[in-house]
């Protein structure tokens, strides 16, 4: 079962904002917008986010990125989906500036592993 969006975020029932507003239209767990509807908002929303973080990206985590979509079933990428959410939101992440100083090590396949 899913929690709603007040778990997650600081809405306020009936508070006028954008969020109670949301939840008004569309559920308090957003029940009523479909499955592709809610990844292009998570998308909307990392592509946001990631353009206000600092840094760049390693050229490495495109290549990660094609070889997660490419080579992992869906319910892992929608596993690996929630542990980066959660990571994100908690702060368990190298920080920019120390990118440049790191090798990240490959396994036997070329993936690449580092990081927490």
């Amino acid at each position: 079962m899913t929690k709603p969006i007040g778990h997650f975020t600081s809405d306020t029932i009936n508070d006028g904002s954008l969020l109670d507003s949301l939840q008004e239209e569309y559920g308090s767990t957003f029940e009523l917008i479909t499955r592709r509807e809610k990844l292009y908002l998570i998308q909307a929303l990392a592509i946001q986010l990631c353009d206000q973080s600092p840094g760049q990206c390693r050229e490495e985590i495109y290549v990660v990125g094609h070889q997660i979509n490419s080579s992992l079933p869906l319910s892992d990428r929608e596993g690996l989906l929630e542990a980066l959410i959660n990571q994100v939101r908690l702060g368990n992440s190298l920080p920019a500036e120390e990118i440049k100083s790191q090798k990240i090590p490959k396994n036997s396949r070329g993936l690449i592993f580092g990081g927490s």
